[in-house]
Parts: structure tokens; C-alpha cells; sequence
């Protein structure tokens, strides 16, 4: 079978490259990326020969239609005409940057090398010559040869305002900021290369002094003449010396000479020479002491490699080399020669969605009505009198919804005593409901929020169109909408980094989830967020089915990629679970902390894929309904949320969650301990506003998108923004019109402890996913347990047991024998694979 593999794979590719030989397109781009490079070779020699035979041809450009007319150029008039072109007319001898342009391109296109290479090589290439026009027009503005006419006209051009000194300082500027950007030196490799020539020298001046000392001991021509007083002792110390050696068994082949004393003097000193008999028999080396003349550094080189004369030829001494050691950084290499990695480069079309796919509605913007103000002023002046509260200050902020009034009460006035008449002023106002803020955080006031008669719609498309929002500098920006003082709430879902939202039903939670991923649509590229909707009701989510392959994430076997089945709820957030474990484990690998130090870490090409790493895209889990999940699977929806909420936060994990009965058991303590970012909607009671904010106020809310927003400090007062169904409907529709992914963004799978067959079953289609690998582990240990493949396959007991019952059934492991281990029916692994084969054949 691996064989017929094998000879179908090669006969494939045999294929593929007759194919792809034989289609014309190919022949034809082969041959113009040929012409490329000749093209450039030509320009090459054509520019080279204008350079000395320019001035000569000039004479002849007029005349390129005569064929009489002669010119000196190797590559005749068409070469003249290029030359004068782009050297005199052009930028001067930087123009021959344009062939090395054209021979690049083409050899890059033949070998098939990666286009961001080709486009940093045009890129450095052009400016290149277009600095070394301009130095070269400035240092030979005589010769127009040097830079062209665009050298020259650039110089004149900075001299006529900024003066000769001026230019001078430019041109030195342009130069560092070219070397800068494109060698990128830094002070440490300064410093680094100026140590290691400083250590070069020196090793060099050592090493010649070192010479020069051995050269003096070595030749004993180069000792000085002693005098007769002096030359005595010497000789004894060396005879001493040499008696020695001799003694101690040593043969000395050059015998030491001792120079002549001076002729006026009249006296020679006396040579010694010992000669030994060359047929003596070689004595044996008991304590031996080897006499060197050499510096350490040649006994060094001489030791390498050397093997010792002993007599146990075995033992080799070897002496162990440094290691190379790069002097460049490659992931800087990789940078400089391909660029950052560009997550969104396989989608580098795609075009985000434009702000007028949402709707304006007529009604949106702040409309004052001064007789509500001035009225609702005096109401409240007139109630707070009526209880000897007086008022020194007062002041109304009018938002889309309601209107804060700001108060600064006389001195001396206690503020729980203007708390406590919260259902008098209402009662005067006869407003829906008010909220009192005693005092403002920050401000040193008390707020009055006063609903408006007329409220005023804040649609998104203000919201996204807000600069707020546009030159938001966050991860996830989320625009919720817009407060009291009609500025846009903007807030980042990385930093909450969860949110739980809660309220009575029509209150707006589904527009509020719809405002979210709208956000995130307008604001982030498909390679950098994920979604992973859970729908029960199957009806809020589904027109976000158009942007599967775009933007949403699902399990490998699910057809749907809007999760509405709660068995499929528990498997997908236990994957989840396993994509956060092997996330935290590329962390670790990487000794990063979180996932935007692991993403820019792989954008600068420090993290190898073939190890493992790879892009992570944020992935937001969206889940409406909440409560019915957890009516309908309790713990099994609550463990692995309450994972996620606790630990997924590093690692780009987030989650929202939305519900209509914020009951305590639904919002349970867990959930609220890790759910710090609340959203509240108006709900009918004071208990449902505590489980949701642990405090009194969305009861006060007056529905229609008013909320509350909090993240562990204040609340915050917001009109949502307003998202029709046929805005999203478009919004959807556009996006998933464009070029997509192939597939959805696929989740780890995940098999849960009931994943396999149901019961004992012979069938061989209902057997475990695990049943294979679980037979090897029974065969080679030959015990068949349920707690050996509990603890070899890390399963729970349930699905061990159930693996048991089925090898029993498949004949692999014999019956249950009390407290003893089951036996095993088959000897070996090759025996085992017979049985598998035969399976095979008998299906």
C-alpha cells in the first residue's frame, strides 16, 4: 500500500511539472522574464559606453531614423539614445541603479523568490539613486555626466533656499538617514566592531613580539658578545646543562654554538660539540621533560589533532574546536530581507466595510427644548425649598435620553438628606424615572438624571463615524454609544477583559450585542479577531452566517458555524479550553507573557512555524441566552466558562455574555468574580439591579437601549447605539461578498467522555475514535484494564470501561474475571495488525 502511495505521489508531480511546462502561459512568462534580464545586460553595456562616447554621440540623437548615421555606442543608436536619456537628461551615472533593477527582477522572478524581497531591492535601489544623483550633482555640478539634469536642478534648487552650507548638511542628513534605515547600525555594534578591531591589533602586535622573542632565542647568532669575565660561567651553566640531558637519556641533534669574542681582543670562546654514536640503540623515557623553544601559540597549533605516541594506540587526544558564532542577528536578516510578517496578507484585498452601509435616522442628534430645561430646573429648585434644601449653583447637561442637572447645595446641607428624595422629585417631575448620583465622582456635585420627553436615536453609523472611535488606539475597540454629555463611549474589550451583560427582556441586549460585533467588523481585519457565536434561540445571530469563512470560528465536524444546539455549546467551550492550554504552551515556548507580545515577537520573525508557532487571532465567544444554557447543562456550561473567564484573558480569549433573567443562579458568584465589565439593561426590580452591578440603578433605567456601564468602579450612564436588522443584513452581505478563507477558523477538537460508541456493539462504524490506539496500549502491555487506558490514554472511567467492552466484543481482551485483569487474547503487535487487516478485507 506505502508503495502504490509513493509511485502515485512522483507520477502526480511528473504530472504536475509536464503540466505546468506545457501550459503556454507558463512558456510565455519564462520567456519575457529572459527578455527581462537581456534587456537589463543591454541597458547595462549601453549606459557603461555612453559614459566615454556621450559627447561624441550627441551630435546624432536627431538622426536615429537615418541609417547612415554613425555612432560611437556598442549598442548603436538605441543605446546612444538611453544613455543620453536617462544619464543626461536623468540622474547622471545613479542610473545605471535601473539595470541592476531590471537584472533583479528577472533572475527574482525565474528562481521564484518571495515578491516582499523584490520590492525592498526596487525600493533601496531607487532611492539610492536618486541620493547619489543629488550628491553626485552637487560635487560635479560641471559635468552633468556625474548627475544628470536632476542632480543638477535639485542642487540649484536647495541652494537657491537653504544656500551652499545649507545643501552641504542636507545631503550629509539624507546619507545617515539612508544608512540608518537601511543598514541599521546601532551604538552597541558601533562600539562591538571598534572592540574587535582594537583586540585584532593588539593580538597582532602580541604575536609579533612574540616572534620577535622566540627568533631571539632560537638563533644563537642574535646573542650578544659577552666579555671573557662574563662568558666563562655561561659556558658552565650550559655544559652543566647539557651534562643533564645526557644523563637523563636525551638525544640533542643541534648543538649550541657561542659566538667568537672580538678579534681585537685576541681570545675566541671555545665551542662545545657533542656527538653521539647514530647506530646507539633508543633509550627508554622514564621521567621525561621536553625542552621548548617555542611560543605557547604554536604549541597550541602543534597540539591539534595530535595523537600520542604510547603504546596503547587507542587513546587519541583531540582538541575540541569553539563554535562559529553568527555576528548577525537572523530573525533581523529575515526582517530586512522579507519584511514583518503580515497576518493579513493571504485577505490583502480585503476592503473594510464604508461607514454608509449604516443608516442616518432622522431623528438622531440632541434636539433642547429651553421650556423642558427651564421648567424641570424649577421643579427641582422648588421641591428641594419645600424640605429647607437650599441651592447655590445649578446646571443641566442635555444628552440623547436624559438630561443631568447638576447641584451644589449651600453649606451645611447633608447629602443623604437630598438621596432620600429621590421619589419626591420624581413625584414632581413626573418623570418615568429618575436617578439621583450623590455626590458626582470627580466633580464635587449632585447629579439629577432627568429622562427627556422626547429622546433622540443614536444611530451607529455616528458612532463609528465619531474619532473617537476611528483613532481609537486599542486591541478590540467596542463603541457602545454615547453618554449624557453626547460623547462617544468607547471602551476595549481586550481590558475588560470579559463582559457580562444582563436585563429584562426588550430592553435592548440583542441590539447591544449587534453594536459589538458591528465595532469589531469596522475596526479589525479577518486574520486578527475571531467569533464564536452561541445562538439558542437561533434567530438573533444567523445573518452573521454570511461571514463564516471571514470571521467566525467553529469545531472541525460542525456544518453550522452558529452554535444553537446546547450539547454542541459544551463541546465547543471545552475545545476552547484545549485552544487556551496550547496557546499558554506557544507563551511558554516563546517566554512571552501575553498575546500581543507573542504576536509581535512572530511579526519580526523571532518565532519558527515549523516549531509550532503561528499567528493567533483574537477569539471573541459571544453567548445570548445564557440562562437557558445553564437550565439546560448546568455544570457542564459553568466549569469550563468560569476556565476561560479565569485564565483566557493573556491569551486573547474573550468572552460576552448576555442574559434575560439576571438570577443568582444563573449570574452565580463564579461568574461574577471573573465577569469585573457589567452592561445593564432596565430591569423590573432592585434585586436583579444588585445581582447585575452589586448596587441599585438599572431598575431607574427607561429601557429603549439605556444602560449601564461598569468595569469595577462607577457607573457610567450610556444610550446604546442603535443597529437595525437591515444595516447588519447589508454590513454581512458586503463583507462576505469578497475573497474568503477556505474554511472557517477550525477549533482543536475535542471528544467528550461519551465520544465513541454508545454501547457494546460489534459494529465496526459505531467503534471509539480511540479504539485502535487503546487495542496497541492492551497489546503491549498485555493487561487489559480500564484503568491502564485511563492512565495511558488520559481518558475518564466511562469511556475506558466503554473501549473495554468493545475490544471484549472484538475478541482482543477476554471476559471479566472478578478483581482480576481481563486477559489478552492476542500475543503481539503484528499479530494485532493481522487482525486489523483482516477487518478490513472482511468489511
Amino acid at each position: 500500500m506505502k508503495k502504490e502511495s509513493k509511485t502515485k505521489k512522483t507520477t502526480t508531480t511528473q504530472s504536475d511539472k509536464t503540466n505546468k511546462s506545457a501550459n503556454p502561459l507558463f512558456n510565455i512568462k519564462f520567456l519575457f522574464l529572459i527578455l527581462v534580464v537581456i534587456a537589463g545586460i543591454a541597458l547595462t553595456i549601453g549606459l557603461f559606453s555612453y559614459l566615454f562616447t556621450g559627447v561624441e554621440d550627441q551630435s546624432n540623437l536627431d538622426a536615429l531614423g537615418d541609417r547612415t548615421a554613425a555612432v560611437a555606442n556598442t549598442t548603436g543608436k538605441i543605446g546612444a539614445y538611453f544613455g543620453h536619456l536617462l544619464i543626461y537628461s536623468g540622474f547622471g551615472v545613479s542610473a545605471l541603479f535601473l539595470c541592476k533593477i531590471l537584472i533583479h527582477a528577472g533572475i527574482y522572478g525565474l528562481f521564484g523568490i518571495n515578491r516582499t524581497r523584490i520590492k525592498n531591492v526596487i525600493f533601496w535601489d531607487l532611492t539610492s539613486m536618486v541620493l547619489l544623483s543629488l550628491t553626485l550633482g552637487f560635487l560635479g555640478s560641471k559635468n552633468l555626466i556625474l548627475g544628470g539634469i536632476v542632480g543638477y536642478e535639485m542642487n540649484l534648487y536647495f541652494v537657491d533656499y537653504i544656500g551652499t552650507v545649507g545643501t552641504i548638511l542636507l545631503i550629509i542628513f539624507l546619507v545617515i538617514v539612508f544608512i540608518v534605515f537601511r543598514f541599521k547600525p546601532s551604538p552597541e555594534k558601533i562600539k562591538a566592531n571598534l572592540e574587535s578591531i582594537k583586540n585584532s591589533v593588539n593580538k597582532t602586535i602580541e604575536k609579533s613580539k612574540k616572534e620577535i622573542t622566540d627568533f631571539n632565542i632560537d638563533t644563537p647568532e642574535s646573542v650578544p658578545t659577552k666579555s671573557p669575565e662574563n662568558s666563562t660561567p655561561v659556558k658552565e651553566e650550559h655544559t652543566d646543562n647539557l651534562e643533564k640531558l645526557i644523563t637523563d637519556n636525551l638525544i640533542i641533534e643541534n648543538a649550541t654554538e657561542t659566538q667568537s669574542q672580538p678579534e681585537s681582543q685576541g681570545e675566541t670562546a671555545p665551542k662545545h660539540s657533542f656527538t653521539m654514536d647514530p647506530k646507539a640503540v633508543k633509550p627508554t623515557i622514564e621521567h621525561s621533560s621536553e625542552l621548548s623553544l617555542k611560543n605557547k601559540k604554536q604549541e597550541e597549533d602543534s597540539f591539534e589533532g595530535m595523537i600520542l605516541d604510547t603504546p596503547n594506540d587507542n587513546f587519541v587526544i583531540e582538541a575540541a574546536k569553539d563554535e562559529e558564532v553568527l555576528e548577525e542577528n537572523l530573525a533581523a536578516k529575515l526582517v530586512q530581507d522579507f519584511g514583518e510578517f503580515d497576518p493579513t496578507l493571504e485577505l490583502s484585498k480585503y476592503q473594510f466595510p464604508s461607514i454608509d452601509i449604516l443608516k442616518e435616522y432622522g431623528n438622531s442628534g440632541i434636539t433642547i427644548d429651553q421650556e423642558e430645561l427651564e421648567e424641570n430646573k424649577n421643579n427641582i429648585v422648588e421641591t428641594l425649598k419645600n424640605y429647607k434644601i437650599d441651592i447655590a449653583q445649578i446646571k443641566a447637561t442635555v444628552g440623547p435620553t436624559v438630561t443631568l442637572y447638576e447641584i451644589i447645595p449651600e453649606a451645611g446641607v447633608r447629602i443623604s438628606k437630598i438621596k432620600n428624595l429621590e421619589d419626591d422629585i420624581a413625584l414632581s417631575l413626573a418623570a418615568l424615572g429618575i436617578r439621583i448620583i450623590a455626590p458626582i465622582p470627580g466633580r464635587g456635585t449632585i447629579g439629577i438624571e432627568v429622562p427627556n420627553t422626547k429622546p433622540s436615536i443614536v444611530s451607529m453609523k455616528s458612532v463609528i463615524a465619531s474619532p473617537k472611535f476611528q483613532n481609537a488606539e486599542m486591541e478590540l475597540p467596542v463603541a457602545l454609544g454615547k453618554t449624557i454629555s453626547n460623547e462617544t463611549f468607547v471602551v476595549d474589550l481586550a481590558k475588560m477583559p470579559h463582559l457580562l451583560m444582563a436585563g429584562a427582556t426588550g430592553q435592548g441586549k440583542s441590539v447591544g450585542l449587534n453594536a459589538l460585533l458591528t465595532s469589531l467588523l469596522y475596526k479589525k481585519h479577518p486574520a486578527e479577531v475571531k467569533f464564536v457565536l452561541v445562538d439558542p434561540k437561533k434567530v438573533e445571530l444567523t445573518l452573521f452566517n454570511k461571514i463564516e469563512r471571514h470571521y467566525l470560528a467553529k469545531l472541525p465536524d460542525s456544518e453550522d458555524a452558529i452554535i444553537t444546539d446546547n450539547t454542541k455549546v459544551i463541546n465547543t467551550l471545552n475545545s476552547l479550553c484545549i485552544e487556551m492550554d496550547n496557546r499558554y504552551s506557544l507563551l511558554k515556548d516563546a517566554m512571552v507573557r501575553n498575546i500581543k507580545e507573542y504576536n509581535e515577537k512572530f511579526k519580526q520573525r523571532k518565532l519558527n512555524p515549523e516549531q509550532g508557532h503561528r499567528f493567533l487571532p483574537y477569539i471573541v465567544l459571544v453567548i445570548d441566552e445564557f440562562a437557558d444554557l445553564i437550565m439546560t447543562a448546568g455544570k457542564e456550561v459553568e466549569t469550563p466558562i468560569a476556565r476561560l473567564a479565569q485564565l483566557a484573558r493573556a491569551i486573547g480569549i474573550h468572552l460576552i455574555i448576555a442574559t434575560q433573567r439576571p438570577s443568582v443562579n444563573v449570574i452565580t458568584g463564579i461568574i461574577k468574580a471573573n465577569f469585573p465589565a457589567r452592561v445593564a439593561f432596565r430591569v423590573t426590580s432592585k434585586i436583579d439591579s444588585r445581582t447585575i452591578l452589586d448596587g441599585q440603578g438599572a431598575d431607574q433605567l427607561i429601557g429603549r437601549g439605556d444602560m449601564l456601564y461598569t468595569q469595577g468602579n462607577d457607573l457610567v450612564r450610556v444610550q446604546c447605539a442603535f443597529v437595525d436588522t437591515p444595516e447588519v443584513e447589508k454590513l454581512t452581505e458586503y463583507i462576505g461578498s469578497q475573497k474568503a478563507y477556505p474554511s472557517a477558523y477550525l477549533l482543536p477538537e475535542y471528544v467528550g467522555e461519551d465520544g465513541g460508541a454508545s454501547n457494546l456493539d460489534v459494529d465496526i462504524s459505531e467503534r471509539d475514535a480511540l479504539f485502535k490506539q487503546a487495542a496497541e496500549v492492551i497489546v503491549i502491555a498485555q493487561q487489559g484494564s480500564a484503568s491502564l487506558l485511563q492512565r495511558k490514554l488520559k481518558l475518564g472511567y466511562n469511556r475506558a470501561g466503554r473501549l473495554i467492552d468493545q475490544l471484549e466484543a472484538a475478541g482482543i481482551v477476554g471476559p471479566f474475571e472478578g478483581s482480576k485483569a481481563r486477559s489478552v487474547l492476542i500475543p503481539d503487535i503484528l499479530a494485532l495488525e493481522q487482525f486489523f487487516r483482516a477487518e478490513e478485507e472482511n468489511m
